[in-house]
């Protein structure tokens, strides 16, 4: 007899085994000469080597199988845990997602989208530090998230730091009401609207409440070593200078790094500079960081955002009042 544990920890139990064990119950059944426990997000498994090997290839069907559609029936369970069919399926959604970086909740499927997004990506890719520079909408900060979930996923990194500068854009941050926390999440929330496309709810908190997934304004990364991490600085045009070089500086091995930002919406008192406009010019030569610039054409929200960007840039140039002067 042999024995083998299978984990699935980044899938909600309940949805895998079904409403009281149900889908798992169904399991058991098509493959009588295993013993199969379950507790919690771990399977047991006991039998011959080639079931538990057959399995194995039939269970990953199914998990990838929620992954695109973000549930599962019995049906599903009948025919992707006994039926010769199940492969060729499984090769269908391979074919079909193989630009997919993450199958998010209810089977959203995050992917990039535009020319410079897919540019973004393939710099991710080849190097350990990337800017993404563009106007609002472009999609920067979700497909950087998206990496990122992707490579907490696959194990390339452990954890994940998520991160921008509470600087505020017109409002008083000392008004708002609760602790510093409850002050500090308005800033954040942008960061866990993208988290809660990508991932079960439970699974995100239980990340949040063990470390695994962070997300702190940027003043809590000061003498912290990012090892292990996929850390994104977002909104980074309101990092100073000395700012932006503590966080570039946080890298630790087997880390990367994303940073986003907008040049056009400095929201930083005049009497500082943007730490993202400083980094443009002094890192461009660096061999392993890669600088991305996306422009309205990569906007995908509503249509109407493209002609806004399109309008204030326009405004900007006869006013000559152009961010990187003042900043």
């Amino acid at each position: 007899m042999n024995e083998k544990i299978l984990s699935i920890e980044s899938y909600p139990a309940l949805e895998i085994y079904g409403a009281n064990d149900l889908f798992l119950n169904q399991i058991r059944q098509l493959f009588p000469r295993l013993k199969i426990l379950a507790r919690g997000d771990l399977l047991k498994l006991n039998g011959e080597r080639n079931d538990i090997a057959e399995f194995e290839r039939r269970f990953s069907l199914l998990l990838l199988h929620y992954d695109k559609f973000g549930k599962i029936t019995s049906n599903d369970v009948e025919q992707l845990m006994s039926s010769d069919e199940a492969e060729i399926w499984h090769q269908q959604v391979e074919a079909g997602a193989s630009d997919v970086l993450v199958f998010g909740n209810k089977g959203l499927q995050v992917r990039a989208r535009t020319e410079n997004q897919r540019r973004l990506v393939e710099a991710c890719t080849r190097n350990d530090m990337v800017f993404a520079i563009g106007p609002a909408g472009t999609g920067k900060t979700y497909t950087a998230v998206a990496l990122a979930v992707k490579a907490l996923k696959n194990k390339e990194v452990r954890r994940i730091i998520l991160t921008r500068p509470a600087v505020e854009a017109g409002e008083n941050l000392g008004f708002l009401p609760g602790d510093l926390k409850d002050k500090l999440d308005p800033y954040l929330q942008p960061l866990y609207d993208a988290l809660r496309d990508m991932l079960p709810p439970q699974k995100l908190l239980t990340y949040i409440e063990d470390g695994t997934i962070e997300i702190a304004p940027l003043a809590f990364m000061r003498g912290r070593t990012l090892d292990h991490a996929f850390a994104i600085l977002d909104e980074a045009q309101n990092a100073t200078e000395n700012q932006m070089k503590m966080f570039l500086t946080r890298m630790g091995r087997s880390a990367k790094f994303v940073i986003t930002g907008d040049v056009t919406q400095i929201d930083l008192p005049r009497n500082q500079r943007s730490g993202l406009n400083h980094a443009t010019k002094i890192l461009k030569d660096i061999q392993g960081i890669d600088f991305i610039y996306l422009d309205a054409q990569d906007i995908v929200r509503h249509k109407l955002v493209r002609l806004v960007v399109d309008a204030y840039g326009r405004d900007a140039e006869q006013r000559s009042l152009i961010p990187n002067e003042k900043h």
